[in-house]
């Protein structure tokens, strides 16, 4: 299994343009998120992707589109309006859907049982799995070699193994996704399915399908062909030079 783009994926038309700020590709989970969800809306908006940690990151963040969220990303401008935080981006969507009367249930199951616990795990994977994220960050240009996680990220993946698990036996039946059609839920645990390949990280059988159905979804695979046309490199995300000797 390897983070290769499969096809391009046409985006679909819509007379609404909003502006989305990411980070790089290749290395930025959060980003991953928002611009995930800003292809899940189905409305248009402009991309614009910046270098983290270049020598005029600092200085770029300190202008007015990044002010509202203290120089994160992604940040995401809709005329007056300005939403950070990714979960937040979801919902600000979400919203945008319901209120032009096209509903929410493109993002969360429309019954009130699945959209309960599709909603917890999203806020949960939003605050949570600390060891995972510092072990082992996102990197989608690199297979690393195999190496026994910790017990702190193995605790993690047992967790997330566990929530996949009640969404697929209990409201997954009747899609490849953990709610059965893409969503939210499956936003907010894509970054989680890139580690699981960049590291092999060990994980459920039953959850290897549902890996490989999120990394081949048509949007993540514009974000992957995105991650290897990406000429930066961050030093601090890329694994050490064996030396010669």
């Amino acid at each position: 299994m390897r983070l290769r783009p499969l096809r391009p994926a046409a985006r679909p038309p819509n007379p609404l343009s909003m502006r989305l700020i990411i980070g790089n590709k290749a290395y930025s989970s959060w980003s991953l998120r928002g611009w995930l969800a800003c292809r899940q809306s189905g409305f248009v908006f402009e991309e614009v992707v910046v270098p983290m940690y270049d020598a005029d990151w600092d200085r770029r963040r300190q202008g007015d589109e990044f002010a509202p969220s203290s120089g994160k990303v992604p940040i995401l401008w809709d005329g007056e309006a300005v939403v950070w935080d990714s979960l937040a981006i979801v919902d600000y969507l979400s919203d945008k859907l319901a209120a032009q009367g096209l509903g929410r249930d493109r993002f969360w199951p429309a019954d009130d049982a699945p959209r309960a616990m599709a909603r917890s795990m999203a806020a949960e994977m939003h605050s949570s799995f600390a060891a995972l994220r510092r072990e082992h960050s996102m990197n989608i240009r690199q297979l690393f070699p195999v190496r026994r996680p910790s017990d702190a990220v193995l605790a993690d993946l047992t967790r997330i193994m566990e929530l996949w698990a009640q969404a697929r036996a209990r409201w997954g039946g009747g899609g490849d996704f953990l709610f059965g059609d893409f969503g939210a839920a499956d936003i907010m645990f894509a970054p989680v399915c890139t580690r699981i390949v960049t590291y092999s990280l060990p994980v459920a059988r039953f959850a290897a399908p549902y890996v490989e159905a999120v990394l081949a979804h048509p949007f993540m695979q514009d974000w992957i062909a995105g991650a290897q046309e990406e000429e930066w490199v961050i030093e601090q995300y890329e694994p050490p030079v064996p030396s010669r000797g």
